[in-house]
């Protein structure tokens, strides 16, 4: 049959079904690219929410631990400092009272002497434990020897400590947060791990720094979320965000705790 023996109202027939056919496959494609796209921008903003809570935990808690920082240093101001350096100004008010004899007088000066070389020793570990000169001086690696040798002064625990990265002088800001890491690792470990032995080691693999950390101390249960949301957890996370690196931590019960960060 050739076309021209098609009626005239088939033909036309014909092309509405086509044209209708057409009309109904864009409109179906307009709809689903609409809700496809308007799917990929709801999981985008969920996606931009989730990453501004995950922002604002971490502000949150580098803005708890710096409270609880400044808490604890006015504390050893007030507790340690304020109190000897009143003892002294009682004694240098007690030498110029009358009739002091040799012995009252010589009793009183040494008493000032000690308490005010107390106070100054004090006030450079306060200081030192703000910020290590030796970190200033010569960097990441030489503060972080400095710190193994004051935890092993307590005479509680052994620390090992190897180095394989030729740290950048020009990043101290970076690696002060990785130094704060550390101190709050050691820290955990002697306090509420009771670790007689701690091992710490810096590689390097391509252009990221490897942190491993690890001790023998009493570990915790890696399953309950809350051993990994304390204060100092959340700090740690936090630095090791801003430092664009990851974390992994690896715990059990009597078997001490074994973390990984990059940076």
């Amino acid at each position: 049959m050739s076309i021209n023996s098609i009626p005239e109202k088939e033909i036309v027939a014909i092309i509405l079904y086509t044209s209708l056919f057409f009309v109904v496959m864009a409109i179906a494609l307009v709809v689903f690219f609409y809700f496809s796209r308007k799917k990929i921008i709801q999981q985008e903003l969920e996606k931009k929410d989730l990453v501004l809570q995950y922002q604002k935990e971490q502000l949150h808690a580098v803005i708890v631990t710096q409270e609880e920082e400044r808490k604890r240093i006015a504390q050893d101001l007030h507790d340690d400092i304020s109190s000897k350096l009143n003892i002294v100004s009682l004694n240098s008010h007690l030498l110029t009272a009358p009739n002091l004899t040799e012995k009252e007088t010589f009793e009183i000066t040494e008493n000032i002497i000690n308490l005010t070389t107390k106070a100054l020793e004090n006030s450079r570990k306060i200081a030192h434990n703000l910020l290590p000169p030796v970190f200033e001086k010569f960097g990441l690696n030489a503060a972080v020897e400095e710190l193994c040798e004051e935890f092993e002064s307590s005479k509680a625990v052994k620390v090992y400590y190897k180095n394989e990265v030729d740290f950048n002088d020009k990043e101290t800001d970076r690696h002060l947060h990785v130094f704060r890491i550390l101190q709050e690792l050691m820290n955990n470990s002697m306090r509420h791990g009771k670790a007689t032995e701690i091992w710490i080691a810096f590689s390097k693999d391509d252009q990221m720094n490897i942190c491993n950390y690890e001790d023998n101390g009493l570990g915790f249960d890696i399953e309950k979320s809350g051993n990994q949301k304390g204060l100092g957890m959340k700090n740690i996370d936090s630095r090791v965000s801003f430092l664009n690196g990851t974390i992994k931590i690896n715990s059990q019960l009597d078997n001490g705790i074994a973390v990984m960060f990059t940076f």
